[in-house]
């Protein structure tokens, strides 16, 4: 199987105006760039533009580091500020995963990494059950068991501790909420701001607390569905990347149910960790745009 091409991969948001396309076009053909993928999104609402474009990396004269050094002075002229990246896909991208027991989540993704399916370094897995452990290290992966202590929030507050110095050792490009059940606090959602990632089922916030599948059974709710989303300091109520659903029939069990929701849980997890992976959502104050 030959290699995908290399490609420089350029994402942007500025405040709307005439001309805009314009400009970054005409950059990238003064340069020789040859622009293999474009897209292109105006909000009406708040007036800003977004961006993703994708330019043959042996195009350009120039390596990633001369192409954002460039871009800069073309950012700064649109009015963009801090709201652009330039990335290149020769570079592969390091994820850590944090779980606890329920390995649904784990299993698929580690299962899409050992096929190629998915292109991305796996550096750890971190969890605060040891349950997991065997299936992390036969892919050859370091596995940690950090445990949090119920009841005692400065024991707590020390795993979180020794969490971060886990996580932040491999510099992740995400950090993936595989299940990890326990609540990240604000100093992490702020240190791993717009590249940590959760899923949760859809059965938030009409059942809330404990057997939420047994609650939508008793209320027979139709649907079944989960949200991945970026994780902030309000809980479950960080800018969505992706969301699916399942039928439900009346004839299903709770069990039924239960599988139904960890089957869209890893499809629409994996579907935004790779979206994320490839550059493609562009957060806005508390929403996406992907491209």
């Amino acid at each position: 199987m030959s290699s995908p091409e290399r490609r420089y991969v350029i994402t942007f948001g500025c405040p709307d105006r005439t001309g805009i396309i314009a400009r970054i076009s005409s950059f990238l053909a003064d340069n020789g760039g040859w622009i293999v993928e474009a897209a292109y999104h105006t909000d009406p609402e708040t007036g800003w533009f977004f961006t993703r474009q994708e330019v043959r990396a042996d195009s350009l004269p120039f390596g990633v580091d001369e192409l954002r050094a460039q871009f800069a002075e073309v950012a700064a002229s649109l009015g963009a500020q801090s709201t652009w990246t330039v990335t290149d896909t020769g570079v592969r991208k390091r994820v850590v995963i944090l779980a606890s027991r329920e390995g649904h989540c784990l299993y698929d993704l580690l299962a899409r990494v050992s096929t190629g399916e998915l292109d991305v370094e796996v550096s750890a897995v971190i969890a605060n059950h040891p349950e997991l452990g065997d299936i992390t290290r036969a892919h050859g992966i370091p596995f940690h068991h950090v445990p949090f202590p119920s009841n005692d929030p400065e024991g707590k507050q020390a795993a979180f501790a020794q969490l971060r110095v886990l996580v932040e050792k491999h510099d992740p490009h995400a950090v993936v909420l595989a299940r990890f059940m326990q609540i990240l606090p604000p100093e992490l959602c702020a240190a791993w701001s717009g590249r940590t990632i959760n899923i949760h089922h859809s059965f938030l916030p009409s059942f809330i607390g404990a057997r939420p599948y047994h609650q939508a059974h008793r209320r027979g709710v139709k649907l079944v569905g989960a949200t991945c989303h970026y994780v902030t300091a309000d809980l479950d109520a960080g800018p969505i990347i992706e969301q699916d659903v399942l039928r439900v029939h009346h004839g299903d069990s709770v069990a039924d149910m239960v599988r139904k929701g960890r089957d869209i849980e890893k499809v629409v997890l994996a579907r935004g960790l790779r979206w994320h992976l490839e550059d493609r959502v562009l957060v806005h104050g508390n929403q996406t745009v992907i491209f």
